[in-house]
């Protein structure tokens, strides 16, 4: 007897549209509800209903009622990608921003104007009050000024902004790039940190000498020191909860601090250490974690030196940690907790923090000024960089406040404005942009240089072919080079000026790292990460199908 199949009875589907497209016949209409928020265009719909079987919605109704199924709804209704609700459309359309009726300007989060026409989009130094020039600065800054910084210009010098792309990695790493690191002797050397825990060095002078150290950690690098004493040798700070330190010419990285020795017991207990940085003069590790704490590491002794300290509000990230460069005692921190706090190093304890800078919003970054450290920018998410001009000054308030797109949602490596570490005016910063602009008709994010003192927009570097975001960029301290992380890509940007000369003899290289390591063009690629793809084209640009090693000569100081 040959087997009897059940026969399964699917329910009815009800297709929801909106009126104005039901009554819109035309093709532009419907070639716009083909590019709307909608999962099916209208005809779509009613193509894939008559294959399917699908009947109007009386007779659907109908059919349900009498088999004892509720009907599938599917909505083709516009619904609003920033307040969720139906009627209306808003987010990025291309490059074009469509702002929400229902929410203030996306950029500078005030009412009364759009996005698209906000005055702090025209013109990035509106209601910035420039730092003054004379006779305002008091007898301690003046002393400071005399003492401490003795070798600072009276002229403020030209910038010099790398602004084209000289070599690149695509697809470098398997997950985006968190943070990137300079080696403190040679030039040439580039460290960088991904979401899976992978850290890279790569030579961007022979462009083919890479290696990826994937057995360090299980999680994100969130930051990466040098080791003071031994520039061989690396720091890092994780999300699973420990701190590394590894020898650069072996791939052999040493675990000085596991915070969750017993593995995942819930996500109310797992640590995860992001904020870190080396205090020379001390001889330890400072690292931070997401429930406030400080933590000390011994360099000498590779281990955890005393107990934690709160150091911001109990249960939130500490995201960031800067020792001044000129008084290391002093440590400045911020978190989500919306604050930034000034330490002594000294005398750390819970509540005993010198200052409090107050934020709207999470804090994303906290840095002192590189060559005299009296000044103090910060990154927050309310789409504000705000500077202090001096930490001997008046802190209840900052100098200025510079309206900058850097709030963003998930899948992002949150943005970071840091300083120019060779401008000896200390007036310039380098940041990643959010919003799209618009340069001939593609969507590109570019990378802003801001002078700090009075707010302009110096530059703005692009390529037409990086369609990415880059939120992790990291000026060189040395020369005259600007590396960014977009993606799983690493570029190396640096003027124009300097790399006419060697694209006559050699253009561009980009190396194309793959599963395969297959032979292809430049936008060839297919990103599976949880970023967007980056595309870019080049002449006669091919992938090397062999990863070259770096030798522990390339590591050692240029003499």
């Amino acid at each position: 007897m040959a087997p009897q199949t059940r026969r399964l009875a699917f329910p009815k589907v009800v297709i929801e549209r909106d009126s104005d497209t039901e009554q819109s016949s035309s093709d532009d209409e419907g070639q716009e509800e083909e590019e709307g928020e909608g999962p099916l265009s209208e005809s779509e719909s009613e193509e894939e209903g008559k294959e399917n079987g699908f009947e109007e919605k009386s007779e659907e109704n109908f059919d349900a009622k009498k088999k004892g199924k509720a009907p599938i709804t599917i909505s083709l209704k516009k619904v609003c990608k920033v307040c969720k609700k139906a009627g209306h459309e808003a987010g990025f359309k291309g490059a074009t921003y469509i702002d929400c009726p229902m929410k203030p300007c996306f950029l500078c989060k005030m009412p009364g104007h759009t996005t698209m026409s906000c005055p702090h989009r025209v013109a990035i130094e509106h209601g910035v009050t420039p730092a003054p020039h004379r006779n305002t600065r008091n007898a301690l800054e003046y002393v400071f000024e005399r003492q401490l910084r003795p070798r600072m210009p009276l002229i403020k010098p030209a910038y010099v902004i790398p602004d084209e792309v000289n070599c690149a990695v695509i697809r470098y790493h398997s997950r985006r790039v968190t943070c990137l690191e300079f080696h403190p002797t040679t030039n040439n050397i580039l460290l960088s940190g991904d979401k899976k825990g992978q850290v890279g060095v790569w030579d961007f002078c022979k462009v083919s000498e890479k290696m990826v150290y994937g057995n360090i950690h299980s999680c994100i690098v969130n930051n990466m020191r040098f080791n003071p004493t031994n520039d061989g040798a690396v720091y890092a700070a994780s999300s699973d909860g420990t701190i590394s330190c590894t020898d650069l010419e072996t791939g052999i990285a040493l675990s000085l601090m596991n915070l969750n020795p017993d593995g995942w017991q819930g996500p109310n207990k797992w640590r995860m250490l992001y904020g870190m940085d080396i205090n020379q003069e001390k001889g330890v590790v400072l690292v931070a974690d997401n429930f406030g704490f400080l933590y000390l590491v011994d360099i000498r002794t590779n281990s955890k030196s005393g107990e934690a300290v709160l150091i911001h509000k109990k249960g939130s990230k500490v995201v960031g940690l800067h020792c001044n460069p000129i008084q290391p005692e002093l440590l400045l921190s911020c978190g989500n907790d919306h604050f930034a706090r000034i330490w002594d190093m000294r005398r750390l304890e819970a509540g005993s923090s010198l200052y409090n800078l107050p934020h709207k919003r999470v804090v994303n970054s906290a840095y002192f000024s590189p060559l005299s450290g009296s000044k103090i920018l910060t990154t927050s998410q309310d789409n504000r960089l705000r500077i202090w001009d001096s930490i001997f000054g008046n802190l209840e308030s900052p100098s200025r406040e510079i309206v900058h797109s850097h709030d963003f949602n998930r899948h992002l490596t949150p943005f970071r404005a840091e300083w120019d570490p060779k401008d000896p005016s200390e007036s310039l910063a380098v940041v990643g942009r959010y919003i799209s602009e618009n340069y001939n008709g593609a969507a590109l994010h570019p990378i802003d240089f801001i002078d700090v003192s009075t707010g302009q927009l110096v530059a703005e570097v692009m390529d037409p072919n990086i369609t990415t975001i880059s939120p992790v960029n990291k000026l060189h301290p040395r020369d005259d080079v600007l590396a960014s992380g977009s993606s799983r890509s690493i570029f190396i940007w640096r003027p124009k000026a300097k790399s006419e000369v060697s694209e006559q003899k050699d253009e561009r290289k980009i190396i194309v790292c793959g599963r395969a390591e297959k032979k292809q063009k430049f936008g060839d690629q297919s990103d599976d990460s949880d970023d967007d793809t980056c595309k870019m084209k080049g002449k006669n640009i091919k992938s090397k199908k062999s990863r070259s090693k770096l030798t522990p000569n390339n590591l050692k100081r240029k003499r």
